[in-house]
This record gives C-alpha cells, structure tokens and sequence, in this order.
C-alpha cells in the first residue's frame, strides 16, 4: 500500500488515479471466499463453482495490473507513478496468496483460528 500512495502522493505525480487500484484489492479474494463456503457441500476444490471463482479472480487481478498500464499510455499518470503502482500490486497480491496459503492449510496449528 506504502508503494501505491506513494505513486499517488509524491510532488511530482500529485494524482490520485492510481489510488483506484485499491478497487481490485477489496474484489479479488471476494469470489474466491464466496466459493470456499458454497464448496464446502460439494467436496472438494475442483468443483465448477471454484473454477468460476479462480477465472474471477484472476480477471481482477489482470484489470489491476493492466489500469495503471493504460492510464500511463493514455497520458494521465507519469511512467513512475506505473512503476510504483505495479510494484505495489505485486506486494499486495503476493500477500493475499500467503493470507489463503497459510490458512487453508489443515494439519497445521492456524487452522485453529
């Protein structure tokens, strides 16, 4: 997050535009939530309804990286602001990925929680 205010604050970019890219953070684990618990009857995590969440899923995270791409094409935001911004997608995805990795694990002690 440090990285995308940064792209949105520093006097020299002084735009919020990247800022919108906190949109995709809040959405992307939502289907993937939604599908855990409605997959919980099925059994299993090849279900359709968890492939549906998985192509979601990653729509959103392909959209995160592609806005900051295209607004800094487009002339809106300058290239550095970009590179702060994907930067910080990749930190913040990679995070995500760990929170779900780490408490989906089931003979491990945070299973508990």
């Amino acid at each position: 997050m440090t990285f995308v205010i940064l792209a949105c604050a520093l006097p020299q970019y002084k735009l919020w535009w990247p800022f919108f890219v906190v949109l995709f953070y809040i959405l992307s684990p939502i289907p993937t939530m939604i599908a855990r618990r409605s997959g919980d009857s099925a059994g299993g995590n090849n279900s359709p309804c968890m492939e549906a969440a998985v192509f979601i899923t990653m729509g959103i995270l392909v959209s995160s990286f592609a806005l900051p791409i295209v607004l800094a094409r487009a002339g809106v935001i300058l290239w550095g602001a970009c590179y702060l911004t994907l930067a910080g997608n990749v930190i913040v995805f990679l995070t995500i990925l760990g929170f779900f990795t780490i408490f989906d694990m089931d003979d491990s002690d945070y299973a508990m929680w």
